[in-house]
């Protein structure tokens, strides 16, 4: 077992506990292992966390529809997951959730079709060029 923490790094702890009704795994282990390794990497990243999640420009709700809609993109399933969740326990509509989806479904797929025609573009002038 860890030792205690310093009471700043228990505060951020608690936040995840607040944010997700739980302290999800990942961050669990990140606290114990970083909090006895190196307490100022961990204090530094949780700063970055809470500043990115914690906005004064978008609410919780928004933010966590983001987070599951970016988790999601990046197929990270257990992220994406505990972001839906977080969204839903901050006031986020199955309807709401439904459309992030479908916004990750698409960016998703036209990503190839994008970058693929851009690629085939530039390939195509190229030999063009000659």
């Amino acid at each position: 077992m860890s030792k205690k923490l310093p009471d700043d790094l228990e505060k951020f702890r608690d936040s995840y506990v607040e944010m997700f009704g739980t302290l999800p795994p990942l961050p669990s282990a990140r606290f114990e292992f970083s909090g006895e390794i190196n307490p100022e990497f961990l204090r530094v990243s949780e700063q970055l966390r809470a500043g990115a999640f914690y906005s004064k420009a978008l609410e919780m709700k928004t933010t966590q529809l983001i987070l599951f809609g970016m988790l999601l993109a990046e197929h990270n399933p257990v992220g994406a997951q505990a972001h839906a969740s977080a969204a839903r326990r901050a006031g986020a509509s199955w309807e709401e959730l439904h459309a992030v989806m479908e916004l990750a479904a698409a960016t998703g797929a036209l990503w190839a079709a994008n970058n693929g025609g851009s690629l085939l573009k530039a390939l195509r002038d190229k030999e063009q060029a000659k």
